[in-house]
């Protein structure tokens, strides 16, 4: 595993405004197809970065470093704060983290996952305030989080779903399709990313289904509309894909070992 030694921050923020905004005209224009647009590359310092998220009411992106492999616990993983322009405004904002990975926001905490551990982290002081110890996990991942601040986690090992409701953690299904990954919430639908496609799945009824079959790993999700969803895996490559349709890739950098999260 080669990780991005500099983020590079084509942040899909070109590429999933254009995709949003052509919305069908994307699908009938055969000349007309999204493209990522680098807009920036940070500079040095940021060690075996794994997510990114925007804050929109910050205006900051805060990148989790696991800094060392993805399941050692060293304490030397940490949060930094990137600028939208692409600078480091503070490298080391969460510190004494193991291997932090996927991150959700709610009002002003920061939720991340960390191996086996999930951490509340204060926004406005950058203090772990709670940290939830996730019984048998072997590798959180993504994080979820809907409009009531509940909070969805994947574990890529086990295959589990956890949650955490009024702050009580519950291991909430064991789901019947390897390495799942990338996790999004509409409503009480959560779409995931899994090593054969995307698997939307019922918060009520509990039932899954295989929306759109995929092979190669979805790592990042983010629906663009009309079926459509914009993903990455770790390989390094970023996809559109859709149902019954073939996948559009937008980047490719298997080849450099170049990883995407």
């Amino acid at each position: 595993m080669k990780s991005i030694a500099r983020l590079i921050l084509t942040i899909l923020l070109f590429g999933i405004c254009a995709c949003a905004a052509q919305g069908n005209k994307m699908e009938s224009q055969t000349g007309n197809q999204p493209r990522l647009t680098k807009l920036w590359e940070t500079p040095k310092g940021l060690e075996v970065p794994e997510s990114v998220l925007y804050d929109e009411n910050h205006q900051i992106v805060y990148v989790s470093n696991i800094s060392g492999k993805s399941t050692l616990k060293n304490n030397k993983g940490f949060i930094a704060k990137v600028g939208i322009d692409g600078s480091i405004k503070t490298l080391n904002w969460v510190t004494g983290l193991n291997a932090p990975k996927g991150m959700g926001i709610f009002g002003d905490m920061l939720y991340v996952t960390d191996i086996d551990q999930v951490h509340k982290i204060s926004i406005p002081t950058g203090t772990i305030i709670k940290t939830w110890n996730v019984q048998g996990a072997k590798f959180l991942n993504d994080i979820a989080i809907d409009t009531h601040g509940n909070v969805f986690i994947t574990d890529m090992v086990t295959q589990t779903i956890h949650s955490i409701k009024q702050g009580r953690l519950d291991s909430f299904l064991i789901l019947d399709y390897p390495k799942t990954n990338g996790l999004f919430i509409e409503g009480t639908t959560l779409k995931v990313g899994t090593a054969q496609g995307i698997v939307t799945f019922d918060v009520h009824n509990k039932s899954a289904t295989l929306e759109i079959a995929h092979q190669g790993g979805i790592d990042g999700i983010k629906p663009l509309g009309n079926g459509r969803y914009i993903v990455s895996d770790w390989k390094g490559k970023i996809q559109i894909i859709k149902k019954d349709t073939p996948a559009l890739v937008l980047m490719d950098n298997s080849d450099q070992k170049n990883n995407t999260a």
